[in-house]
């Protein structure tokens, strides 16, 4: 099969790979309709992470059903899935509590919690920018998509991560009709959580970045948009909540965020938060952060800390939680919306390609080049 194949640095290449197949009774085979490029391939890309060489990547995967093993009884051959980026088994203790991207059995490692497609540090599972898939525990892990879903896929694709990643920004900040809410970042994920708060009432939603082609998608559900490059978004944020600072906010930037003349700081966007929230407000934090980065330009997040304005954040009483989403705690319920036309996540996608031109694709959403807001990819025959 032909397979997007990690070879090092901002190499990536499409080559011949093995077939997937189905390996065990409750597995689920997949040939591969569309996958996406995510904000979280490019640490992968730009070697930021241990991933080796000749992995296939691609966490973001839908596709239709054409084998599944003997032990597989819901999912039928000719289903069009959604598959959560996290692998998980339904039943550890995690799974058992809805905690998916915690899964204790699918991960390779028994000192980790928590497996993905095409992921450094999270197990030794193929990617989906690829032919065809092997999905493990197919039953629980595919979501079987509405009738319509081959002609929508450009918005069903979405339920693979960064819609219920977004939404889970907004379940970690605890949004609530009604509530001022900040969102730093507007990549896929941040808009994500722009339009998760748009569709609960959220009173006001403000989204902080410096793209104009990424400020001008989050104009386009009813947000206000602040460039930070014009000026201190802090002082934005008090300014359009009369002082007091939002009730929610939302980190969707992670660990590579930069100032305005391209300097990195880890601690960028967390601390603007803490100024931004107002007292005894909440944050929710789905921005990728590792446990080591060896090369970073801070010296402290080599070893994976931060300096993070703890004191004024427990002087403002202030609440916060983070992780990854568990995607099948969302997935179903987000898919309805999409179905009855009430949230249509497609907005963002900027590029359909082939898979021939992933490379292609991955170069221009690296380098964050106008317009290049969310690749989608799809493999031949598809």
């Amino acid at each position: 099969m032909k397979a997007l194949v990690y070879e090092g640095p901002r190499e990536v290449v499409v080559r011949d790979m093995p077939d997937a197949r189905i390996e065990r009774p409750t597995d689920v085979l997949v040939r591969i309709t569309t996958t996406n490029i995510c904000g979280s391939d490019l640490h992968m890309y730009e070697s930021r992470t241990d991933l080796e060489s000749g992995r296939i990547l691609g966490h973001e995967n839908m596709g239709e059903v054409i084998e599944v093993g003997d032990g597989v009884d819901r999912v039928r051959v000719g289903d069009m899935v959604s598959l959560p980026f996290n692998i998980s088994c339904g039943f550890c203790r995690n799974c058992e509590h809805g905690l998916t991207g915690f899964c204790l059995t699918t991960p390779d490692d028994p000192t980790m919690a928590g497996a993905a497609y095409g992921f450094a540090g999270m197990g030794p599972y193929s990617g989906g920018q690829a032919e065809f898939l092997r999905v493990p525990y197919g039953d629980h892990n595919c979501l079987v998509l509405p009738e319509d879903a081959a002609e929508r896929q450009s918005n069903y694709t979405m339920l693979s991560d960064v819609f219920p990643t977004g939404w889970h920004a907004t379940q970690l900040a605890r949004v609530e009709p009604g509530d001022t809410v900040v969102i730093y970042g507007a990549g896929p994920v941040g808009l994500m959580a722009a339009l998760s708060a748009t569709l609960k009432s959220a009173a006001k939603v403000m989204v902080v970045d410096r793209h104009p082609d990424r400020l001008a998608l989050a104009e386009q559900i009813g947000t206000i948009s602040i460039d930070d490059s014009k000026g201190s978004p802090v002082d934005r944020v008090l300014e359009e909540t009369k002082g007091l600072g939002a009730d929610r906010g939302c980190e969707c930037v992670g660990y590579q965020a930069h100032d305005t003349q391209g300097n990195e700081h880890p601690n960028l966007t967390l601390n603007r938060l803490v100024d931004s929230v107002k007292f005894t407000g909440t944050i929710g934090v789905v921005g990728v952060f590792v446990a080591q980065d060896p090369k970073s330009p801070d010296p402290l997040y080599k070893e994976g800390e931060v300096a993070f304005d703890y004191g004024r954040f427990w002087f403002k009483g202030q609440s916060i939680g983070n992780g990854q989403a568990n995607v099948k705690d969302y997935n179903r319920q987000l898919c309805g919306l999409i179905e009855q036309g009430k949230a249509n996540p497609s907005w963002i996608v900027s590029h359909e390609l082939p898979l021939d031109r992933a490379p292609e694709g991955y170069r221009h959403f690296d380098a964050r080049d106008d317009g290049w807001t969310k690749v989608i990819l799809h493999p031949e025959g598809a």
